[in-house]
């Protein structure tokens, strides 16, 4: 799914759009203990609990693809009889109404998701009527010819609220807060089936983690059984090892900031465009060759790149370049640049002495105070 059919859903959690059938949730303890069960028709709860649903399920959907919200593929295997596809399904179709299937979905939740504390399971069953569009991707409310039957999953850390002092109205006076449970923003959940293409793809769900670096993987492998992709965080350190193992002891300043610049003009180009940037070993491989490596350092590239990311695996742009700064470090010196103008960083030789070279124009400040500053002596390289 891509960040629009993403919005597309979470216009559905307001008062004006809602569609939602049902709710069902499940009160787990720090024991995991099951210590409430709750089913109820969406629209017959009051107001001010339909507000506070719809916080937890827009949260669900929030994020940045790629990220904290990943497009999962279900292995073949996971569609057959007693698979988890299959399973979730199963757990569709019923329309969260089988109370024996709530129950498994339950169990496994509890089985499968590591969590010190307690926590709410929270399912919702919607039918969102998807409206036509035309061409030029004007929405026709009147033109729907296909429906949108799925369920979403979120679990909510549920925990006591701060001690403190609260005023009493009727009494005029002030006493100790009573401390309540408060159910919190989802730590994660899932979508199912995917939205893809403003159509129902029963062979994919849209999984969504709070902490990108810590996705739950035992969740995903026994609820979805899909395979997580590298977080955010391994694609990016999987970027720079392809780098550093290509380069060899001979990085080279200038080769490097090339890949930058390269990287940062790929994403702009690709800046209108709804899909995510992903590139692919060709597509690396390709980067590396434009920015100045040579040849003979890319005869072994294929082999680095399937030990470092998997044969067949693709990096997110947007995960592996700095898009708000380009920084040069070193022990002593860290430079900070706009990643754009990168190119006002250059390497010289002077006197012997390898420097960094920094363009600057007429407006410079020194811990915010504006400074004037003489004009130097051109050095020539030696």
């Amino acid at each position: 799914m891509i960040k629009q059919e993403i919005n597309e859903i979470k216009r559905l959690y307001t008062p004006s759009h809602c569609s939602i059938t049902r709710i069902c949730g499940c009160y787990v303890d720090g024991e995991k203990n099951k210590k409430a069960e709750f089913k109820e028709a969406f629209l017959s709860l009051p107001e001010e609990e339909i507000f506070k649903y719809f916080e937890l399920l827009r949260k669900t959907l929030s994020g940045t693809v790629g990220k904290n919200i990943l497009n999962l593929e279900f292995p073949l295997s996971t569609e057959a009889e007693g698979g988890t596809q299959e399973f979730l399904l199963r757990l569709r179709d019923s329309k969260l109404k089988d109370d024996e299937l709530l129950a498994q979905f339950y169990d496994k939740v509890i089985d499968t998701y590591e969590y010190v504390g307690n926590y709410l399971i929270l399912l919702i069953h919607d039918a969102y009527d998807v409206p036509g569009k035309t061409n030029d991707g004007l929405t026709m409310d009147d033109a729907s010819d296909t429906v949108f039957d799925y369920i979403l999953c979120c679990i909510c850390p549920v925990n006591l609220s701060k001690p403190g002092l609260s005023y009493d109205a009727e009494t005029n006076e002030f006493h100790n807060r009573i401390r309540d449970w408060i159910v919190e923003m989802p730590e994660a959940g899932f979508l199912f089936p995917s939205f893809n293409d403003r159509c129902t793809d029963i062979h994919s769900t849209l999984y969504y983690t709070k902490k990108p670096e810590e996705p739950h993987s035992e969740f995903v492998d026994g609820i979805l059984g899909a395979v997580l992709p590298l977080t955010a965080g391994g694609q990016k350190e999987t970027f720079q090892a392809l780098i550093e193992e290509t380069l060899g002891e001979d990085a080279e300043y200038e080769v490097v900031k090339n890949i930058h610049e390269n990287l940062t003009e790929l994403i702009e180009e690709h800046k209108e465009i709804p899909e995510p940037l992903t590139l692919d070993k060709r597509q690396v491989r390709d980067l590396f060759e434009k920015s100045g490596i040579e040849e003979e350092k890319l005869t072994d590239f294929e082999k680095i790149y399937d030990a470092a990311a998997g044969e067949d695996a693709c990096l997110l742009a947007d995960n592996v370049a700095n898009t708000k700064t380009f920084e040069v470090k070193t022990p002593d010196v860290v430079v900070k640049v706009n990643p754009l103008r990168a190119d006002l960083v250059n390497t010289m030789t002077l006197h012997g002495r390898q420097c960094l070279v920094i363009e600057i124009n007429e407006h410079v400040e020194v811990n915010g105070i504006p400074v004037k500053y003489r004009a130097g002596i051109d050095i020539p390289n030696e």
